[in-house]
């Protein structure tokens, strides 16, 4: 994750940010496609040959009803950290996957790039941090993976008006997989999280 986070940075800091309208492009969701493969053959491959459904947390949670409620606390979170300090920091901007107007001749592009955003970046990135990641980094104590795997979520995205939020939100996401023993509630969330920035994207 270091490693996707270094690139990620230099990446950012040679290119800038990418076009806004990159959302509008079939090409954006052939990139997803490759970047989330790499990640989930890297992961397979670090798992071994254990019990990898161990490992990746893909288990029932412990209790459905305790982890919508830490769902929902974690969501309120959210929306109360970006009004403090979006106006501030303005991390949708600074990420650059906002459109500058809704352009309805690329509906479709929009919404299979709205697809890989909401369904297969949530799935991805949760088996990655809050399943394999939590799992290696338990060992050195609960809070300890926790606020580690939020730091690592928030630093392998590449942006820096961001990272406060994006650390808030991992560690929200670790907590609720910590409480729950499960990845799937981080899963629901993590994609209802992105679902509802790509609609505010074009209704604002």
């Amino acid at each position: 994750m270091l490693a996707f986070a270094a690139l990620s940075y230099a990446a950012r800091s040679t290119n800038g940010r990418p076009d806004a309208n990159v959302l509008y492009r079939y090409s954006t969701f052939e990139s997803y496609l490759v970047q989330y493969a790499l990640i989930g053959v890297i992961i397979w491959a670090i798992a071994g040959l254990g019990s990898r459904r161990e490992l990746f947390a893909l288990r029932r949670p412990s209790s459905w009803r305790r982890a919508a409620g830490l769902a929902v606390g974690v969501i309120l979170g959210m929306y109360v950290l970006s009004a403090a300090l979006g106006p501030v920091l303005h991390p949708g901007r600074e990420q650059g996957l906002t459109p500058t107007r809704w352009e309805p001749a690329h509906a479709t592009a929009y919404i299979v790039n709205g697809l890989a955003i909401v369904v297969l970046a949530p799935v991805l990135e949760e088996l990655t941090f809050r399943g394999l990641g939590f799992s290696l980094l338990r060992r050195y104590g609960e809070w300890t993976a926790i606020l580690l795997v939020g730091l690592l979520f928030g630093l392998a995205h590449g942006l820096v008006e961001a990272l406060p939020f994006l650390v808030a939100f991992g560690i929200g996401l670790a907590f609720i997989r910590s409480r729950t023993g499960s990845v799937y509630p981080g899963m629901i969330v993590h994609g209802f999280f992105n679902a509802t920035a790509l609609i505010f994207a074009v209704v604002h």
